[in-house]
């Protein structure tokens, strides 16, 4: 079993593929899967068919069936399976086709994998990765577009990462596979396809636990993570001239990067969170009170959030108005200036 010690490179200084990001979840499945023969994938449609979305296309072929493993129609089974194979050595990644298809294996995710660790006082740990796209935004069917992270971010034992690029996807994907921990690994479907970036051709790590600042401000700090960094982003440009925003993306829901997050926070003064989860009980909520403990004396304005509504998640004809979108977090940022 081959090892090594990748650090995210820098992209202008290697050679680089522009990948989608969807793109950037198959080569850093493959160059994971070239590296540590313990590394296999597993799930609905994964081998002859490459995924639902292509994210594994392509793998069967050099892999083979015996890491590269079609499985059938059962949640529970495919994560109840892969926790078996992580206590004994492998590194397996099973996929879920779609977020909203999880819950038949939450009582594995949440009563097994994310707990081995303490269960056997450390005689076994649990190094598995579960995938799965998530969020709205494509047109889908019901149980397509649920966007639940926070009931994974509550269970302790449990690391939860969100890219919002390809660089990041598939630096933050390899470390998300060397953990020794379980991982989920959310991945947003709405960007799967909607732009390139340079990736650099060999393997790296992105580390896990900590946030990207993707455009510095003065005046309001504005907290979001994987599909609506980029109408977060758009916000900001819009509004750039007569508000200084400042866009943070977690990329790792948990842990936190709370040092980034205060550190930010401190400067500006002000925030908004943007999530497309529902508003109750989002981790937006978590934030603001991280927030208010650490830094509640630097706060100039009541913390404002946007966020899908506390409904079920719309069919299409309606998913434009639940989304957050450019337009509903500009208001978001301008109640948290002109406060």
């Amino acid at each position: 079993m081959s090892q090594t010690t990748d650090t995210a490179p820098d992209p202008d200084q290697v050679q680089t593929e522009s990948l989608t990001l969807v793109q950037a979840v198959r080569e850093g499945l493959h160059d994971e899967m070239e590296r540590d023969d313990s590394v296999l994938v597993m799930g609905e449609d994964v081998g002859e068919n490459g995924g639902v979305f292509r994210a594994t296309q392509g793998l069967i072929d050099e892999f083979g069936e015996d890491r590269v493993v079609d499985t059938p129609l059962a949640e529970s089974g495919i994560v109840g399976t892969a926790v078996g194979m992580a206590a004994y050595g492998m590194r397996p990644v099973p996929e879920i086709q779609f977020m909203g298809f999880i819950y038949p294996a939450f009582d594995q995710i949440v009563s097994h994998a994310a707990r081995l660790r303490t269960r056997s006082r450390g005689a076994f740990t649990c190094p598995l990765v579960v995938r799965a796209p998530y969020g709205g935004g494509i047109r889908a069917p019901e149980h397509h577009s649920e966007s639940t992270e926070a009931f994974f971010v509550h269970e302790p034992g449990l690391k939860v990462v969100v890219p919002s690029t390809p660089y990041d996807t598939k630096g933050l994907l390899a470390a998300a596979i060397r953990d020794p921990d379980p991982v989920v690994f959310l991945e947003p479907k709405l960007i799967y396809r909607a732009f390139r970036e340079g990736v650099p051709a060999d393997p790296y790590t992105v580390p896990l636990g900590e946030a990207a600042v993707r455009r510095e401000g003065r005046d309001v700090s504005v907290f979001t993570w994987g599909a609506m960094t980029r109408p977060t982003t758009e916000a900001a440009e819009n509004l750039a001239g007569d508000v200084d925003v400042e866009v943070v993306d977690l990329r790792t829901l948990s842990p936190l990067d709370e040092e980034t997050i205060v550190e930010s926070f401190e400067k500006t003064g002000r925030a908004v969170v943007v999530h497309e989860a529902p508003r109750t009980g989002g981790l937006a909520g978590e934030l603001i009170a991280t927030l208010q403990e650490e830094s509640l004396l630097y706060q100039e304005a009541p913390i404002e959030r946007v966020t899908g509504f506390d409904v079920p998640y719309p069919l299409y004809a309606l998913e434009d108005y639940y989304l957050p979108e450019p337009a509903r977090i500009e208001d978001g940022i301008r109640d948290a200036v002109e406060f």
